[in-house]
């Protein structure tokens, strides 16, 4: 079994993560070395579900973080072993997120911090959303994860972004009359029927409610289309699938009862939904943090997992180091001095008097 030097400089340990192949599905290798690297120190209770690992403080504080990071990526694109160029370091993983799984290794470290610490180790976060390992810990270990305050450690270019935006997909299905294409009069062709619908995506006005300080943008774009059997059959169905990013300020099932709304008079299905979460910058923890980060928050502009923080009654952010642009591109990359910096505010913050 491959062996993680935690004492060593967080560069060194992120490469030493990032050269542990674990696409999803494919992590035990690397959840294996993260326990063992963990059961090492003294001070920690470790705890596995799968190849989900978590370790948790008992110092009795009045309060407690929990810290999150998903152990898998992507496939790899021939971007393994990682580079070191200069201040950059390149390969699969160094963004989303080997680098902020070894600030946490290195947090893990902290033998008195000012707050009990928890860490979550987890698969399956880059694949279907009923696989996902710390879905499968809420389901099966809530316990484990409570928490006063939680830290995402996806890239975020050492900026606390808040919360998160909720996602919904549905189906807008528009009936036609089939015939044959000599004789198209005869019929009521669906697909010229479902421009219908993309008249109003294209003269809809998305939001930008500011939620708990934060500015969210929503959207609203069809993002595919299927329609017609043959070239010489006039198509009796046409179906558009449209997204629709929500912010935290509606729940799932006001941002559905929103689709219906706007879409009145066409047949709605909701195919997948996942909530938002509020940014809770409010709450003393998360005030305190992003004070010593000394950056302006902004709103995550997208689904992470931390909605299911906010699912727990957990107010959770994002911050991690690396450009999120960089995330599952064959050039991943993540400058070093962002990783040192993460680092450094963290172990700041929790060594705080």
């Amino acid at each position: 079994m491959t062996s993680l030097d935690l004492t060593g400089d967080v560069v060194d340990l992120t490469r030493a993560i990032c050269d542990i192949p674990s696409v999803s599905g494919d992590e035990k290798a690397l959840a294996d070395a993260v326990e063992s690297a963990l059961r090492a120190l003294p001070h920690l209770a470790v705890l596995r579900d799968g190849d989900a690992v978590v370790a948790r403080t008992s110092l009795g504080r009045p309060a407690r973080v929990v810290y999150a990071g998903h152990l898998d990526t992507v496939p790899i694109a021939d971007n393994l072993p990682t580079v070191l160029d200069g201040d950059i370091l390149r390969g699969r993983g160094t963004v989303d997120m080997k680098a902020g799984v070894a600030v946490m290794l290195k947090l893990a470290l902290l033998e008195a911090p000012r707050h009990d610490l928890t860490f979550v180790f987890y698969d399956h976060e880059e694949v279907a959303a009923k696989l996902n390992g710390l879905g499968r810990l809420v389901r099966n270990h809530p316990e484990w994860l409570a928490g006063d305050f939680a830290i995402l450690g996806e890239p975020s270019d050492g900026t606390v972004e808040g919360g998160c935006q909720g996602t919904m997909r549905v189906k807008i299905t528009v009936p036609g009359v089939a015939a044959h294409s000599a004789r198209s009069w005869k019929g009521s062709n669906a697909i010229h029927s479902a421009g219908a619908v993309l008249d109003v995506l294209r003269a809809y006005v998305p939001r930008q409610p500011v939620v708990d300080g934060l500015r969210y943008h929503e959207g609203l774009n069809a993002v595919k289309i299927e329609g017609g059997i043959a070239g010489n059959v006039i198509p009796d169905l046409c179906t558009v699938y449209v997204n629709h990013r929500f912010a935290p300020d509606r729940d799932v099932a006001a941002a559905e009862a929103h689709l219906r709304e706007v879409f009145a008079g066409f047949e709605v299905e909701v195919v997948d939904a996942a909530p938002g979460a509020r940014p809770g910058l409010d709450k003393p923890a998360a005030k305190e943090f992003v004070e010593l980060v000394g950056r302006e928050p902004q709103a995550k502009l997208g689904w992470t997992d931390v909605s299911r923080f906010a699912g727990l009654g957990i107010p959770a952010v994002n911050y991690g180091p690396g450009d999120p642009l960089q995330a599952h591109t064959d050039g991943e990359h993540v400058p070093v001095p962002e990783i040192r910096r993460t680092l450094e505010v963290l172990q700041g913050w929790l060594a705080l008097a």
